[in-house]
């Protein structure tokens, strides 16, 4: 519908669910596969395959062989800039993207992360003035790799953070079920005494109490779709009552399971209930989609006024600074989209 792509375009947008080697485009990874002679089915065959998964193991597999394909910081300075002129086109004006440095040194133990860092930042700055995009970094932890490695990657964000590099927070994904929120409760209590925000994804791919655990233990600021948490109503309440915001993203929870198809997606009942909801799009090029696709979505399922309300909640929810959030609104604001947003579709 040209008139709800035009409204959803209009939207000056805060992007706070996004992994960065998630945006990584199929085209780029193909190159920087064979520029560094990595083996990969997927840098063959037709290029709208390069991402094809059947199940949640092989979008694994997939996010793997993308940070495979990063080996140098050149390559992550690439994908820095490419991911702000895809930003760009979507109209993002701040952003808060997830890292994944033990992931990077992995596959590439020698991968200097400071350095890597450093020229990630370089891009980001140099083409977000000239796109009027502010981004940020949340180093994730990534549960799978134990509890030593994600301290040393909290020290290493707190290192990144002191030399002004844009690191402002820990992030916590992976296995929610068999690395659970408790086991990190002191990484999380040490990135927070060093000034860093704290948040998880929590309620995916587990239930109820890894959402609030991640609550609890960790002091998660913000959950990463914590779609799973109408299966505890009281928790739900408490959600809304403590406004933690939830980062909802529909086209990842739809091909990852943590959300049926069959059914209308969680968004609806948890903006019913008075959670704080937001919008995002998690692996965009993996899951083909982008931001304003999400937007779109949620559009169409719940109305012009709903969307407004994940837009302004996004702003409200973002670590960005009083006055660079009062920038924001204003921006929205002027819009004046209360009136001109299209009806719901029925």
């Amino acid at each position: 519908m040209p008139e709800a792509t035009a409204f959803v375009q209009s939207l000056p947008k805060v992007q706070l669910h996004c992994h960065l080697e998630g945006t990584v485009r199929a085209a780029t990874f193909r190159e920087l596969a064979r520029g560094h002679a990595i083996e990969s089915a997927r840098a063959a065959g037709p290029l709208e395959e390069t991402y094809a998964f059947a199940n949640f193991g092989e979008f694994l597999l997939t996010f793997a062989e993308i940070c495979k394909a990063l080996k140098e910081p050149q390559d992550y300075a690439r994908i820095a800039r490419d991911y702000v002129i895809d930003a760009a086109a979507q109209n993002v004006r701040y952003a808060e993207i997830f890292i994944s440095p033990s992931v990077w040194t992995f596959f590439h133990r020698d991968l200097d992360i400071l350095e890597t860092v450093s020229a990630m930042r370089g891009a980001l700055d140099e083409e977000g003035k000239r796109h009027n995009i502010d981004v940020k970094f949340i180093c994730d932890l990534t549960r799978n790799f134990g509890v030593e490695q994600a301290q040393a990657t909290a020290e290493k964000a707190v290192a990144l953070a002191d030399a002004r590099l844009g690191v402002i927070g820990v992030g916590l994904g992976g296995d929610e079920a068999n690395y659970p929120a408790a086991l990190f409760e002191d990484v999380y209590a040490y990135a927070r005494s060093h000034g860093l925000h704290g948040v998880a994804h929590a309620g995916e791919a587990d239930g109820p109490q890894s959402v609030r655990a991640a609550i609890e233990l960790l002091g998660a600021e913000r959950i990463g779709h914590g779609v799973r948490a109408l299966e505890d109503p009281a928790l739900v309440a408490e959600l809304a009552e403590r406004r933690i915001p939830l980062e909802l993203c529909p086209t990842s929870n739809f091909l990852t399971g943590a959300a049926l198809r069959s059914r209308p997606h969680p968004i609806a009942e948890l903006d019913a209930a008075g959670v704080v909801c937001t919008i995002d799009a998690d692996d965009p090029a993996l899951f083909s989609t982008t931001i304003s696709a999400e937007y779109e979505l949620v559009l169409e399922w719940l109305g012009g006024a709903t969307l407004l309300r994940c837009a302004y909640n996004a702003i409200e929810a973002s670590f960005a600074g009083d006055e660079q959030k009062a920038a924001l609104r204003d921006e929205l604001e002027a819009l004046d989209l209360e009136t001109h947003a299209p009806r719901r579709s029925r």
